[in-house]
């Protein structure tokens, strides 16, 4: 696991070394990729990131089955204890697609938010969170590229005004720059960011690079 220090906090920030991440990132990262191709990409990026962030995150329960040869004593993923997966559209929807195959129990809602051209501020325009997460919810926030840090932070402050502590929430994404990873620091210390890479700059629009440009628009071609 890699941190990202600063003055006011420690944001835990993992980036899995496995080679199949890697790929992915290529993938997505090449312009020639096709929009199919790259959805795809982005869908299988989250998948194994997702499967990283809830390895400590999954309560079990015990029994015994019986197998064609005997009884064996088995541990399930308890069903009753579903994983939240709050994805923030377009793009967060591509990471998430495969939440469901890798988790067996997950409740999904949605978070609407564009990001202003000219202020980078972001603006809400769909909430469909509960109204009040229960005690003890685990929440995976879905934000493929964090780059100023404006739309995972408002995303962020919307789960704790429901009910959510820092240490419920983890967020994924594809990329990650290191102006949101200090604002997240900053903010919420503890925090725990699961990335498939960390882009050392923005440029003047406030885009990663190299990244891999508008993850919304290479994912739906619009």
């Amino acid at each position: 696991m890699e941190e990202e220090p600063v003055a006011n906090g420690t944001t835990m920030v993992c980036v899995p070394s496995h080679p199949l991440i890697k790929h992915w990132i290529s993938i997505l990262r090449n312009e020639q990729t096709p929009c199919a191709t790259f959805k795809n990409a982005m869908a299988e990026l989250g998948r194994l990131l997702i499967y990283e962030a809830s390895r400590d995150w999954l309560p079990v329960v015990s029994g015994e089955i019986r197998t064609p040869m005997g009884v064996a004593t088995v541990e399930f993923v308890d069903p009753h204890e579903p994983i939240m997966i709050v994805p923030i559209l377009r793009a967060g929807l591509a990471l998430a697609e495969h939440a469901s195959s890798v988790l067996p129990a997950t409740r999904t809602y949605h978070l609407g938010m564009r990001r202003d051209e000219m202020t980078l501020e972001p603006s809400l325009y769909l909430n469909k969170l509960p109204d009040k997460f229960q005690e003890g919810s685990q929440i995976l926030l879905i934000d493929p590229m964090l780059a100023t840090g404006g739309t995972v932070i408002a995303a962020v402050d919307l789960l704790k005004d429901r009910g959510a502590e820092d240490k419920q929430i983890k967020v994924i994404s594809a990329i990650a720059a290191p102006p949101a990873l200090r604002k997240l620091s900053q903010k919420f210390p503890g925090l725990h960011v699961y990335t498939g890479i960390v882009d050392p700059i923005l440029n003047e629009k406030g885009f990663i690079v190299p990244g891999l440009g508008d993850a919304g628009d290479r994912s739906f071609g619009t």
